[in-house]
């Protein structure tokens, strides 16, 4: 899921117009639509402010319900870490059956 339907999402959710939501982050309209319809990119310094009057992390703006997060971190030479970040039941029951082990 784009950041234009999670933001349509929290919004309905609210049961707001884009108008309201645009008049609280002092910007036009067409341009909340835009946002919404993922035809203009959000500058950074709004993505703050989007979480705070939806009241949700940062993060949860970029999250999908079917999608699967990975971002991998190398903190030295010898180990390397991988962070999942599964945000529905079918993502996490994907990933647990590629864990397991084949059977022979």
């Amino acid at each position: 899921m784009a950041i234009g339907n999670t933001l349509r999402k929290l919004r309905l959710q609210k049961n707001l117009s884009q108008q309201v939501v645009a008049d609280t982050l002092n910007i036009d309209r067409r341009t909340y639509a835009a946002w919404e319809a993922g035809n203009q990119d959000i500058k950074s310094g709004f993505i703050p402010r989007i979480a705070e009057y939806f009241g949700v992390e940062i993060a949860d703006l970029f999250s999908s319900d079917t999608s699967i997060n990975i971002q991998q971190s190398f903190k030295d030479s010898t180990i390397n870490t991988a962070i999942l970040i599964l945000t529905d039941k079918d993502a996490v029951d994907r990933v647990l059956d590629a864990l397991k082990p084949q059977e022979q």
